[in-house]
């Protein structure tokens, strides 16, 4: 499933810069993540960088955007037309 991020967020920006498929921008009070091109990082990394960077924990799962390991690699495929994914 995608992330989304809460509102714990202190729009200090961390996760911007880590995110491969550049799904993380910045919202009008705090970073908002577009589930279209949120992959978990799968594809990209073993973790999703977005949670690892976070210093208080605002990177959550969207139970509204529930997809499976295999449809967040197809994603991340159609982000990235030609690349190899480096973690499957």
């Amino acid at each position: 499933m995608a992330y989304k991020i809460n509102e714990e967020c202190i729009s200090c920006g961390a996760c911007e810069p880590e995110c491969p498929n550049n799904a993380i921008s910045e919202g009008e009070t705090i970073y908002v993540i577009d589930p279209d091109k949120c992959t978990e990082c799968v594809g990209s990394h073993e973790s999703s960088r977005c949670v690892e960077v976070c210093p208080v924990d605002a990177c959550v799962p969207d139970p509204e955007h529930e997809e499976s390991r295999e449809q967040l690699l197809e994603k991340w495929k159609s982000l990235h037309p030609g690349e190899t994914p480096t973690v499957t």
